[in-house]
């Protein structure tokens, strides 16, 4: 039985563990996190999302997680409403979709569903990759050295797979100049009902305050600003510091998500970037999810693309017998078809519409003004053909592509199999 080492744990990551896992590899998964990590906003199910989680019989339990959602509304610094777009506007193709829960619900969803065919190892992650026959040794920070038939790196868009595969990541790395905070904010006696609506408050400077629906009791809070920065402080204090001193003065609530910063557990602070890479794939090695072709938020296509890759990569290894011989034709053949038929959807999403993150962060108050005009006029059914190109693009997304998934039982636990050793 083929074994196959996925590092990260992610939505593509696990994702994927279950897919390969049900089709008779046997899984490790490598997560760098203690644990399942938690935070993120909401995801919709549009797209090819609803198809593979239909795939692995996990739609009706994503519905049942369902965040309520009215729409979007863009608001002025005293909350007055500038610009709204309800879940309904534009047959349901708007900024919000009526069926969106939290990534965090969607991420423990998959990680549940992985079985005995599946090992998870978290706060692990790997040091160095090695070609051998037949194979890749794994050289981990913690466990010993293992030989797998298959490595996929599905660790974001700051993959350690990615560096160790193809060099640093400045060479792949397209900036978009923004940077983005986001944290769970815990309501109190205080706090602004939002009444299933996401708000939005654009400042001049290019900066934006954005709070929506969470889990009962709490809101899923965001700030994003514009910058030149290459790279933005991981430590909390650095964090805070920057986050203070961006958005100061700004108004509407602002403050009350700085103060509420210190106890948010899930604070994640980065900048919106693109990732394109020439290949995804070099000998056994294989990218997957923003690791091999982030998009940015701001295509709104992350959680579809992870989603529909991880069916591919699957698909394809199905269909060509790796899981049973792991052959390096078989392997090297399935992963040029998976990134052949990824390839258009990954360009597509890539492909942000002119003047998006000027609409997502407008930096005078003329363009503020000028931005509500173009989403009050992106509401009207009049103009759809304008709304397709601002809003997330899934209109007209194509059908999942079918691939022989046959489910193979695993009766043996991944952690009981005895991997090959090193050296």
């Amino acid at each position: 039985m083929a074994r196959v080492l996925v590092v990260g744990a992610g939505i593509a990551g696990d994702a994927l563990a279950v897919l390969l896992e049900r089709t008779g590899w046997q899984v490790v998964v490598a997560e760098v996190a203690p644990a399942l990590r938690t935070g993120g906003h909401t995801i919709d199910l549009r797209g090819p999302s609803a198809a593979v989680l239909d795939s692995l019989d996990l739609l009706q339990a994503c519905r049942a997680h369902l965040v309520p959602q009215r729409g979007i509304a863009w608001v002025d610094a005293h909350g007055r409403r500038q610009a709204q777009m309800s879940v309904g506007a534009l047959d349901g193709q708007g900024f919000v979709s009526p069926e969106e829960l939290l990534r965090s619900d969607l991420a423990r969803l998959l990680h549940h569903a992985t079985g005995a065919g599946t090992a998870h190892r978290f706060g692990e992650t790997v040091q160095a990759l090695e070609p051998v026959p037949g194979g890749v040794r794994a050289h981990f920070r913690h466990h010993p050295a293992e030989v797998f038939d298959l490595v996929v790196g599905a660790d974001g868009t700051h993959s350690k797979v990615r560096s160790l595969l193809f060099g640093p990541e400045e060479r792949f790395r397209r900036r978009l100049g923004v940077g983005h905070a986001w944290f769970t904010l815990t309501e109190t006696a205080a706090t602004e009902d939002l009444d299933g609506w996401f708000l939005v408050h654009n400042a001049p400077g290019g900066r934006v305050v954005g709070l929506r629906p969470g889990h009962p009791g709490q809101q899923e809070a965001g700030l994003s600003f514009r910058t030149r920065q290459l790279h933005l402080p991981r430590d909390a204090r650095g964090q805070h510091a920057l986050l203070e001193r961006v958005f100061a003065g700004t108004g509407w609530r602002a403050r009350e998500l700085l103060d509420a910063l210190t106890d948010a557990p899930d604070l994640a602070v980065d900048t919106f970037d693109q990732i394109h890479l020439p290949v995804w794939s070099h000998g056994r090695v294989v990218l997957l999810g923003d690791s091999a072709w982030c998009a940015s938020p701001l295509s709104g296509l992350g959680t579809s693309l992870a989603l529909e890759g991880a069916h591919t990569l699957a698909g394809v290894l199905t269909e060509a017998g790796a899981h049973h011989s792991a052959s390096d034709h078989d392997v090297a053949g399935a992963l040029a078809r998976y990134e052949r038929d990824m390839r258009p959807a990954v360009a597509a999403a890539q492909r942000l519409p002119p003047g998006r993150v000027a609409l997502h962060a407008p930096r005078t108050r003329l363009g503020i003004r000028g931005a509500a005009a173009v989403l009050r006029a992106a509401s009207s059914p009049r103009l759809s053909p304008l709304t397709d190109r601002l809003a997330a693009g899934h209109a007209g997304a194509p059908d999942l592509r079918p691939y022989d998934l046959r489910t193979t039982p695993v009766t043996a636990s991944a952690s009981d199999a005895a991997g090959r050793a090193a050296g």
